[in-house]
């Protein structure tokens, strides 16, 4: 697969009468891909202005997933006893699901870290040298981080870089402990994860996954230390991202009738004890993608050594709740809770003694209980804007318990029933990014700030419009300018897209473009690493989500690990 940089003119500015001058940032935009080539290639911009200058840029590739670097391979998948897994046909199992890759000065050197989103999955460290005058990064060494003692990881998604230079990972769509059975056994998906302990599905509990994993390189050695965060929930986490005070975390929910969580850690620089919140959506407006006041509910506070005892019994979903039936009304029994749980309408008791474990074990129950919302569909990135002092949040798409009974615009109530149908929008297949205002670091609002706008399918089932976003995935800022970088996770462009989307005059240019059945996964600026910027891009699963037929060569199957850049340093 070779790369293509197509360049059209188009100017974003952003400058504003803030009390710093902003930079003047405008990236010359690609176009849809429209021939074969295209669709099969990474476009993207390969210059970017800055307050009137212009300088080259490109799309870099670090590793693509099965590479050999410094005698190991990049995303090979481990047992828990540090045996390469093999696939049925003899082969080693190599991920393509390459997701969030951070990066990371430590001392003289610079590692980058990431991980790979499967059952089981894989978080590697690689180390990387920078051409000090073109800031080129060129892998010499990489190395598999060991979960072992944690009994694996699972589906790790989006992440973020702490202020304390960590990378924080994410467990995405745990396992849902009330069907799983006696044997260990939900279904073919889940029963993946077996695999880490060859095969043995009575040796797994779902309730190990579902955590934020956190890694902190500790020396130029590439040691590590790693860490599971029990103390901040579990649910379908798609990344968790640290305000600057280094205590409040925000922690998106990237499920179906999931709920918007925050967690405020007793000590800053540590997450390992804290207060965990849900969030009660207080709905203002439905248009523009609806906006709303936004009250925290308290779930209490618990260390991840309390909550890492209790996993350490292999508790089941029955030590947690008693579940009770709906009588002929349609009511639950009395000293039982509604609560919709991904689309479950449930009447459940939480047991004596168990409510801290309820709010962490099963955070998202536990929040419906007690009068938060859980209604929220597919939440993604998060990123903040300290110019602004505003965060901005995307959803892929407006439908299911964000409509008011209705699902995908048509009559049906099963997915408020149980909750409170606090969200009460239009079906938008896809999708908003929100901005949240804040006091200090607190969100008390949201509202849309960019909309997608659907459009009739075209011949090449593009139904979303081209123009603008469409299931907007992970964001990133880049700071000291008024830009903001919007990647997608869409099935509704043939050709997923990242966009930079000007804050002032409110405009989107299109950045870069990947491969047939690939998504653009883990924006995320770094404004400066030794006097260079760089715009991490991961190019996921190509041919793997859409577009099989469309594979030609077995090789392009491999994921790319990348960045455009490198960008000079922006004061």
């Amino acid at each position: 697969m070779r790369f293509v940089a197509l360049l059209f003119p188009f100017t974003i500015l952003t400058s504003m009468a803030l009390c710093k001058p902003l930079n003047i940032v405008s990236f010359n935009e690609v176009p849809v891909p429209v021939t074969d080539t295209q669709k099969r290639s990474i476009l993207y911009s390969n210059n970017v202005k800055i307050n009137g200058v212009d300088h080259n840029i490109s799309y870099n590739t670090i590793a693509r997933s099965g590479d050999a670097i410094g005698g190991n391979i990049f995303g090979l998948i481990y047992d828990k006893n540090g045996k390469a897994i093999m696939n049925k046909d003899g082969t080693p199992k190599i991920s393509n699901d390459n997701d969030f890759s951070s990066l990371h000065k430590v001392g003289k050197k610079l590692f980058m870290i990431s991980h790979f989103e499967t059952r089981p999955a894989a978080m590697y460290i690689t180390e990387l040298i920078q051409d000090k005058n073109s800031g080129k990064l060129t892998p010499i060494n990489t190395k598999n981080i060991d979960f072992s003692s944690f009994n694996g990881l699972h589906v790790p998604c989006a992440g973020s870089v702490t202020p304390w230079n960590s990378h924080l990972g994410s467990e995405e769509y745990p396992a849902d402990m009330r069907l799983v059975d006696s044997a260990g056994h939900l279904d073919e998906t889940y029963d993946a994860m077996g695999e880490y302990f060859g095969g043995d599905l009575k040796a797994m509990n779902h309730y190990d996954y579902g955590w934020i994993p956190e890694v902190k390189v500790i020396n130029e050695k590439g040691d590590v230390r790693v860490q599971k965060h029990y103390a901040m929930g579990r649910f379908s986490h798609e990344l968790a991202y640290v305000m600057p005070d280094k205590k409040t975390v925000y922690l998106p929910d990237d499920g179906t009738n999931g709920t918007f969580f925050k967690f405020i850690a007793s000590k800053p620089s540590d997450l390992s004890v804290g207060e965990l919140f849900a969030a009660k959506w207080i709905q203002t407006s439905s248009t523009n993608g609806g906006a709303a006041n936004i009250k925290w509910i308290s779930l209490g506070v618990v260390s991840d050594k309390i909550i890492k005892r209790v996993l350490n019994t292999k508790p089941k979903f029955r030590d947690i709740f008693d579940v009770g039936n709906r009588d002929l009304n349609n009511k639950c029994p009395n000293g039982f809770s509604e609560a919709n749980h991904a689309g479950l309408n449930e009447c459940l008791r939480v047991k004596k003694g168990m409510d801290i474990v309820a709010s962490r074990l099963e955070s998202e129950r536990y929040a419906s209980i007690k009068g938060a919302t859980s209604e929220f569909s597919k939440m993604e990135g998060i990123t903040y804007n300290p110019q602004r002092n505003e965060l901005y949040m995307s959803i892929g798409r407006l439908d299911y318990g964000m409509e008011n009974n209705k699902i995908q615009g048509k009559s049906d109530i099963k997915n408020d029933m149980g909750g409170k149908n606090d969200i009460r929008l239009d079906y938008n297949k896809c999708g908003v990014v929100y901005k949240m205002a804040l006091q200090g670091y607190n969100v008390v609002s949201m509202e849309g700030l960019v909309v997608g706008t659907p459009m009739t399918k075209d011949l090449n089932s593009n139904s979303c419009n081209l123009n603008n976003i469409s299931m907007p995935d992970n964001l990133t800022f880049m700071p000291n300018s008024d830009t903001l970088i919007i990647g997608e996770d869409t099935s509704y462009h043939q050709n997923d897209m990242m966009w930079a989307y000007n804050l002032t005059n409110k405009t989107l240019t299109r950045i870069e473009t990947t491969p047939y059945g690939s998504e653009t996964t883990s924006p995320y600026y770094y404004p400066n690493i030794n006097g260079f910027g760089y715009l991490m891009s991961v190019v996921q699963h190509p041919y793997g989500e859409s577009d099989e037929n469309e594979l030609k060569n077995k090789d392009d199957l491999k994921a790319y690990t990348g960045y455009i850049g490198a960008f000079p340093l922006i004061k």
